[in-house]
């Protein structure tokens, strides 16, 4: 599955020349368009939120330094291990010719990841709900479009989301919001919106976007590094449909929403 907190700025050009002829995903995976004045809209980072799987990043980064360092020799020393994200740009910056081999690699993590990737308890009720609260629904995901596409067909989750947007569509990965550009992208007018997700990842990447974040059994730590202070925490997917449900009856009446990083005026669910 996705390298997700290791990961960042992947760009198209690094993409195999295969996948970018390809057919967008995003154009095979839409359940249905939402047209209209507006469209509320809850968005769903994929590992460790609908779905997770045994992925080790740090295996997955030091197979790639070691793959680098063969073809360049070393790299600089440090305390702090070299992140997926970390030696990605530095191929990006300094050995463009790598970057196909080093996404590889990561790919072929990915693929033996999702070998043994498990639903997360509550991942459907969470996603019927949020549709029955009146919420259009995305997937905006680090993971490649191969990945992505065996986790939705083995769980059965394709029919519940409105779109999916999986690292081969974005500029640039999460923390970056360049997926969210492309989800604004295909929908008329979004009226409100708000991303679910487990990693610092994602809560930057709101941020960014302007969005507010329900942060999904967060490590605290990362958060308080980060400076990230999700809307809400839930431990239990299964309690966001009541809080979608809330939120939009705030909207209603006319109760401030709160936004990225911010308080909504109610009590967070935990």
């Amino acid at each position: 599955m996705a390298a997700a907190g290791d990961t960042s700025d992947r760009t198209t050009s690094a993409m195999p020349a295969e996948m970018r002829g390809a057919q967008r995903f995003i154009n095979q995976s839409v359940a249905r368009l939402w047209y209209g004045s507006s469209v509320r809209l809850c968005v769903f980072d994929l590992d460790h939120t609908l779905v997770s799987s045994p992925l080790d990043l740090a295996a997955m980064a030091l197979e790639m330094r070691a793959y680098i360092e063969g073809c360049r020799g070393p790299l600089p020393a440090r305390e702090e291990r070299y992140r997926v994200g970390e030696l990605v740009r530095w191929c990006r910056d300094h050995a463009p010719d790598l970057s196909e081999p080093v996404w590889d690699i990561a790919l072929e993590h990915e693929r033996r990841a999702v070998e043994s990737a498990w639903l997360e308890p509550g991942a459907r009720e969470a996603l019927a709900g949020a549709r029955t609260a009146g919420f259009a629904t995305a997937l905006w995901t680090n993971n490649a479009r191969e990945v992505t596409q065996i986790a939705l067909d083995r769980f059965a989750l394709a029919d519940a989301l409105d779109l999916v947007v999986t690292r081969d569509e974005m500029a640039e990965m999460k923390p970056s919001a360049d997926g969210w550009r492309v989800i604004a992208a295909r929908f008329a007018s979004v009226r409100d919106a708000v991303v679910v997700g487990d990693s610092w990842v994602d809560g930057l990447a709101a941020a960014a976007a302007g969005i507010p974040f329900v942060a999904y059994r967060p490590r605290e730590a990362d958060l308080a590094r980060w400076k990230i202070t999700p809307i809400a925490r839930i431990d239990d997917l299964t309690a966001l449909p009541a809080w979608l449900r809330a939120r939009v009856n705030d909207d209603t009446n006319g109760s401030p929403l709160g936004g990225a990083g911010g308080s909504s005026g109610r009590s967070p669910l935990r």
